[in-house]
């Protein structure tokens, strides 16, 4: 078997052309590569995705939340040479990375995404309501349709300046606190979540029961020092290594994969806290269109194997294949109060109760 050629990345930051500009484009690249390629030299695959005729190649494009890039930078080529080795057809990507929120609503308004991988299931929700996503995804995919897990935790200065332990410490007068936007950002939601949740779970304790207005008004103190909303996750984060605030909320994946990189967080892990699960799904019209599905399904398949399951855990995140999760538990700490989204009522109840035009975060947001 020839050696795997080097994976080919098309960045995507705008919906692909309309089929009639794509048919013009393509005529186009045809006579640029025959003026610049040898005869032996691969395809890449173009019009939308569809194979080669020549050559049987293929494309397929990537619609994911900007937290996977970095894993998806591995993972991508690991797919490509089993793909070649069992098919003998050359996979090359097309790779669009954007807050969760932002990619959903772009995939939604014609980013042509083969495969879809996002911060968490409200987004695909977005996706199917449009009539994009048929398939059954949740229950035809491996665990449940999910890719990786996290949790929410906060990120301090190297040594922890302020002693911050816990979410109460960030309503303190003079501590800043950073976490994205939740319009745009799905690793937001999951933050407000997180901190909504663990306000719920004090209520609890304080009160014998869940009190919403308790939750609410434990959410705005902490949300009082928020020093900016930004667009993503990935976009607090540099603003916060640029100097701005003193805590950030975020995956704990993302904390893990910075220090391993030699930035200097302290990660504290709150009592009460969120679990994250992020999942993935073909887009059954665009990969209709292109001619795509089967490899999509292959790729989508391949994020639940050990193999990527391992390199997800080399970027931060828990693995939900539960033998990989075995093997490297023990690198992940375990809250006393973890809770998950079925605690909040699940996502539509979240989306109704916290996220509405009336709900709990834009109350909090207008002071009221």
């Amino acid at each position: 078997m020839a050696a795997v050629p080097a994976i080919v990345r098309a960045p995507f930051p705008f919906p692909p052309l309309k089929r009639g500009a794509a048919k013009l484009a393509a005529i186009g690249l045809l006579l640029l590569t025959a003026a610049c390629a040898s005869p032996s030299e691969p395809g890449n695959g173009i019009d939308g995705g569809k194979p080669s005729s020549s050559t049987g190649d293929v494309t397929l494009v990537i619609g994911a939340y900007s937290v996977a890039k970095d894993a998806f930078a591995e993972l991508l080529p690991a797919f490509q040479q089993r793909w070649r080795e069992k098919t003998g057809q050359l996979v090359t990507f097309q790779e669009s990375y954007e807050a969760s929120g932002t990619q959903a609503r772009s995939i939604v308004g014609g980013f042509e995404a083969d495969v879809a991988v996002l911060a968490m299931e409200a987004d695909l929700d977005k996706i199917e309501k449009a009539g994009l996503i048929k398939n059954k995804w949740r229950e035809e995919g491996a665990y449940g349709g999910m890719i990786t897990r996290s949790i929410v935790v906060m990120g301090t200065r190297e040594g922890n300046p302020l002693g911050i332990r816990d979410w109460a410490d960030l309503t303190k007068d003079g501590v800043r606190v950073l976490y994205p936007n939740p319009k745009t950002s799905g690793g937001a939601m999951w933050d407000i979540n997180a901190i909504y949740g663990a306000g719920l779970k004090r209520s609890e304790e304080e009160r014998g029961r869940k009190d919403p207005a308790y939750a609410k008004k434990f959410l705005a103190s902490v949300h009082g020092n928020v020093e900016s909303l930004d667009k993503s996750g990935r976009a607090s984060m540099a603003a916060f290594e640029y100097g701005v605030g003193d805590v950030i909320v975020t995956y704990e994946n993302e904390l893990l994969a910075r220090i391993a990189q030699g930035v200097p967080y302290e990660i504290v892990t709150p009592r009460d806290t969120i679990l994250i699960e992020n999942p993935a799904a073909v887009v059954d019209s665009y990969v209709d269109r292109h001619g795509t599905r089967e490899v999509a399904e292959a790729f989508v398949a391949f994020l639940g194997s050990p193999e990527a399951q391992r390199t997800f855990v080399k970027h931060g995140f828990r693995p939900v294949d539960p033998d990989v999760w075995n093997e490297t538990k023990e690198r992940f700490p375990q809250p006393e109060g973890l809770f998950d989204i079925g605690y909040l009522g699940g996502w539509a109840k979240v989306r109704e109760e916290l996220y509405s035009p009336k709900g709990v975060w834009y109350q909090v947001l207008a002071g009221l």
